[in-house]
C-alpha cells in the first residue's frame, strides 16, 4: 500500500545553498571579465539557477544581453566550481533534520523535487549524509520535465512509492507552489528562502517560519481538506 508522502525542494527549502550558489556565481563572473556581485543584493536570484544568475549579472554590468555561446561557456565554469566544492558551506535548515525525524517515525515518505541537477542533488544531499532519508530524488533530466510541470511532482511521488492522494510539497518560490496546486497538492511555503516576493503573495495552503512549525498534525490537516 502507497504512503503518505512529504515532498520538499532543495535549494533554499531542504538546505540553505546560497553561499555556495553565489561563490560559484563569483567565481565565474571573474572568470568572465566581470565584477562579483554583492551577495546580499542577489541572494534573491539564487533560486532562479545559474543560467538566470550569471545572465542577470552580466545584463547588469555590461548592458547588453549575454550571447549564447558565452553564456554557455560561463556556465559550464559555474557548473565544475561548484560542482568541485560540494558540499562547500551549505547546511539544512534549522529544524529540518528533527522534522524529517518526525513524520519519518510517523510512516511518512520523504523525497526530493528539484530543478537542480540531480547528479548536483544527490551529490549535495549524500555529501550531508542525507541520502538514505530520501525515498527519491528527481531534477529535470530525471524524467525530462521541471517544475512548474506538475508531473514532476506526481511522477516523484510515484517513484517514492507515496500515495498522491497523501502528499504535501514543501518549496520556497512561486514555482513550487504553482507546481503543487496543479497537482492538486497542499504546498507549505517556507518564508526564509530565495524569491524576490514573500511566498505568501503566492497564496500557499500554509506558510512556516521555521521547521518546528511542520508538524503532523498541520500536515494531517492540509491533506484531509485537499480530499474534500
Amino acid at each position: 500500500m502507497s504512503k503518505p508522502i512529504i515532498v520538499f525542494d532543495l535549494d533554499g527549502t531542504l538546505v540553505d545553498t546560497a553561499p555556495d550558489l553565489l561563490d560559484s556565481l563569483n567565481h565565474t563572473l571573474v572568470a568572465g571579465g566581470l565584477s562579483q556581485v554583492d551577495d546580499t543584493a542577489f541572494r534573491r536570484f539564487v533560486g532562479q539557477g545559474g543560467r538566470v544568475m550569471i545572465e542577470r549579472a552580466y545584463t547588469a554590468q555590461r548592458k547588453q544581453q549575454l550571447a549564447a555561446l558565452e553564456h554557455d561557456r560561463l556556465h559550464d565554469i559555474f557548473l565544475d566550481h561548484y560542482t568541485l566544492n560540494i558540499p562547500g558551506r551549505s547546511q539544512p535548515y534549522p529544524g529540518v533534520i528533527a522534522a524529517m525525524d518526525r513524520f519519518a517515525s510517523a510512516g511518512y515518505l520523504l523525497a526530493v523535487c528539484t530543478n537542480k541537477y540531480e547528479t548536483l542533488a544527490t551529490g549535495l544531499i549524500r555529501s550531508l549524509g542525507l541520502s538514505e532519508r530520501f525515498a527519491a530524488i528527481t531534477g529535470p533530466e530525471t524524467f525530462g520535465i521541471r517544475k512548474p510541470d506538475p508531473r514532476h511532482l506526481t511522477e516523484t511521488i510515484a517513484k517514492a512509492g507515496g500515495d498522491v492522494t497523501r502528499a504535501v510539497m514543501v518549496g520556497d518560490s512561486v514555482t513550487d507552489i504553482d507546481t503543487a496546486k496543479a497537482a492538486g497538492i497542499p504546498v507549505v511555503a517556507v518564508d526564509f528562502g530565495y524569491t524576490d516576493r514573500h511566498v505568501s503573495e503566492y497564496e500557499p495552503s500554509v506558510v512556516i517560519s521555521h521547521y518546528d512549525e511542520l508538524t503532523l498534525g498541520m500536515a494531517q490537516k492540509l491533506i484531509e481538506a485537499a480530499s474534500r
